[in-house]
């Protein structure tokens, strides 16, 4: 694929879910609004006035009520953003079939050869930014380049409600004075490595050998020459399939009472099973999350030979997990995922018969109604001490 005759956008919502919040309720508009997971969770998302007390994504509840005290604290609404994010693809898809979703509010374009029929890349981007804001009443800044990496750091230049164009014949001076870290996927560690070795710039990596780089840092060694070139090939993917489904939950309070936090762990083997079942997944890795009072996290994972999606599957191979962990500090999150996913429904053997088909004729029974009637519907009588104590962090498909 040549590099210098695409075209492509990354476009990314602003400050989306507290912007949804914002856009459904007026009143709340021009205000700190900050959405997370209770007082013990972390903030998924703030609007640009609750920032400017220095609130950002991923920062512990605690910090971000005492950062802003008078911030307006809402919890996350998971469906409804999900619904606004599906008008939001709709207008992108009305552009280009070449659209990759790249999560539930950003996506990139490919819009090579379209020309024709909406005029040149910058000219879609602005008909993109109107359409948004005209069916959603919310904001997205765009970036236009030449490849995938230089629009994602584009669209962040001029946050929110901007738009940014690198040109082909532009890409080296851009990336000359370019802090090295501004590269998506230089993260803390390898962020260390570049300014040990005098790297700060992107301009900087061209004059580590790649050869040594690459002894450094692997693959990523490589990646990184490329980028300083402004090289990246990678194309733009309609659909890609989820690598995992999981869930998890910040406890209302720290515990150490095993009986509690095998509860817990049962409500999000729910949640998780309920996701695998909807989507139409069977999974074989289970993977159990224990983040504890000092803020240690740890995962815990076991491939099985044989598919499962059921939620009594589920919660039995995420207890054996549970049941290895030598747990010395009280717990603050639990987790559940699932993943070596296959599509389409379980084959059972025969020797499957019986207490399965039962499950699983259960677990699609629950599921309906739920999708009906909502999650709250049904619950379980084992963990009926657990309603209402705190909401659910977000659940992830990736």
């Amino acid at each position: 694929m040549n590099n210098r005759l695409r075209h492509i956008l990354h476009v990314d919502m602003d400050a989306f879910f507290a912007s949804v919040e914002q856009a459904d309720n007026p009143d709340l508009r021009g205000k700190p609004v900050i959405i997370g997971g209770g007082k013990r969770g972390v903030v998924s998302a703030a609007s640009y006035e609750a920032r400017k007390f220095g609130v950002h994504s991923a920062m512990p509840m605690f910090q971000a009520r005492r950062l802003c005290p008078n911030g307006i604290f809402l919890p996350v609404r998971m469906k409804r953003y999900r619904e606004v994010s599906r008008l939001v693809m709709a207008i992108l898809g009305s552009f280009t079939p070449l659209l990759e979703k790249a999560s539930v509010d950003e996506a990139y374009l490919d819009v090579t050869g379209t020309e024709r029929l909406f005029g040149p890349a910058v000219r879609v981007a602005e008909k993109i930014k109107v359409q948004v804001r005209q069916e959603t009443g919310l904001t997205c800044s765009i970036g236009v380049a030449p490849n995938k990496f230089l629009a994602k750091i584009a669209s962040d230049m001029d946050k929110p409600d901007g738009l940014t164009v690198i040109s082909h014949d532009k890409v080296q001076d851009f990336l000359k004075s370019l802090p090295v870290q501004k590269i998506p996927g230089v993260g803390k560690r390898t962020l260390e490595v570049l300014k040990s070795l005098g790297v700060r710039n992107v301009s900087d990596i061209l004059g580590v050998p790649e050869d040594f780089l690459t002894r450094k840092l692997g693959k990523a060694g490589m990646e990184l020459t490329e980028r300083a070139r402004g090289i990246d090939n990678s194309p733009v993917v309609p659909f890609s399939e989820p690598k995992s489904f999981s869930a998890e939950h910040t406890l209302p309070e720290d515990t150490g009472d095993m009986e509690e936090i095998r509860k817990h762990l049962l409500v999000q083997s729910e949640r998780v099973g309920h996701d695998l079942r909807i989507h139409g997944y069977t999974g074989r890795t289970i993977t159990l999350k224990l983040k504890f009072a000092d803020f240690r996290t740890i995962t815990r994972s076991r491939t099985f030979p044989d598919t499962i999606s059921t939620t009594s599957e589920i919660y039995r191979r995420a207890l054996e997990l549970l049941d290895k962990v030598d747990i010395r500090l009280k717990v603050r999150l639990v987790g559940v995922g699932v993943s070596t996913l296959s599509r389409g429904a379980r084959q059972l053997s025969m020797l499957d018969q019986g207490k399965k088909v039962k499950e699983m004729a259960l677990d699609s029974a629950v599921d309906m109604l739920r999708e009906r009637y909502g999650s709250s519907i049904l619950v379980r009588g084992s963990v009926m001490d657990l309603v209402g104590k705190s909401k659910d962090d977000e659940n992830q498909d990736q």
